[in-house]
């Protein structure tokens, strides 16, 4: 029987992704402490705590306009980038779901194509240039590849994200203020990388 992800099932993936950006927001802001603001760990865990406000309070929204609420919602926080750009990426997952109640592995590769796309349109950061990208590009690949299982879909993108926050340790910043300490990046991944990482293990694990 092929499984597809309802609107509660939604919820627990997302709930589950704020979970564990909640676990390990005090190990985001030591990874950006070293060459950044040192505050990621932070931001993310307002994203998460609004994430967990937005689903508790979710009721009649379409889940197209409820993730396309939730986005516009996450951009308004605080903090650096992490808002705007997650704020991106979340709400882009909306891109294919009007008049969508029930989500297909088609439609989970549309939505993740459609957050990727949403990013590229506010920056030029791609593999290599040690951003969240490292994470994401990865992760939409790999579930293009996938087959048409929901589940098989989410743990391709998830290793993918893993795989490429762990590669982005031998990169050399390209953006934000972590750029103009060049070569001393090298060996410490990307704070962006890791939280974007930790998103995707959510969805795959919160299924």
């Amino acid at each position: 029987m092929e499984v597809v992800i309802t609107r509660d099932v939604l919820k627990q993936m997302l709930l589950k992704a704020a979970d564990i950006w909640m676990e390990h927001k005090d190990s985001l802001s030591e990874i950006d402490s070293r060459f950044g603001d040192g505050d990621h760990g932070v931001t993310i865990g307002k994203i998460a705590g609004l994430i967990r406000k937005g689903v508790e309070e979710w009721k009649d929204e379409s889940i197209y306009d409820f993730l396309d609420d939730l986005g516009m919602d996450i951009m308004a926080v605080s903090g650096g980038s992490a808002g705007p750009l997650y704020g991106t990426m979340i709400g882009g997952l909306a891109g294919p779901l009007e008049n969508v109640e029930e989500i297909d592995g088609a439609v989970l590769k549309d939505m993740f194509a459609a957050s990727l796309e949403s990013m590229e349109d506010i920056t030029k950061a791609k593999i290599g240039d040690k951003t969240m990208m490292d994470a994401l590009i990865p992760a939409v690949e790999a579930a293009k590849g996938a087959g048409d299982d929901v589940k098989e879909i989410l743990e391709a993108a998830r290793k993918a994200a893993e795989k490429g926050a762990k590669d982005s340790e031998q990169y050399i910043s390209k953006f934000g203020r972590a750029r103009s300490y060049k070569e001393q990046t090298i060996g410490t991944p990307d704070a962006g990388a890791v939280s974007t990482s930790l998103f995707f293990a959510g969805l795959a694990e919160g299924i």
